[in-house]
């Protein structure tokens, strides 16, 4: 993994919608496909794996924070935004 920074943050969309963004994974060894899987079976959300970030229907960022430490990402490396 490296020193790689994986940022997850919240984005408004159109009719006052979330979407978590977890993006700085490409390259870090993970399927963001897989990933963007596990995380919507173990969040019971909608999303996708898109131009090397994953997008999440939603507020879920310190469900995925603690997600991506289960999986092996270092809690240091893992900046949230609020």
């Amino acid at each position: 993994m490296g020193e790689q920074v994986v940022k997850v943050r919240l984005e408004k969309r159109r009719f006052g919608k979330e979407v978590t963004i977890v993006e700085g994974l490409e390259g870090s060894g993970f399927d963001l496909e897989e990933l963007a899987s596990k995380l919507k079976s173990k969040l019971a959300v909608g999303g996708t794996a898109k131009d090397g970030r994953i997008e999440l229907q939603g507020d879920h960022r310190m469900k995925v924070k603690k997600i991506l430490v289960e999986i092996g990402v270092p809690e240091d490396n893992i900046i949230v935004i609020y």
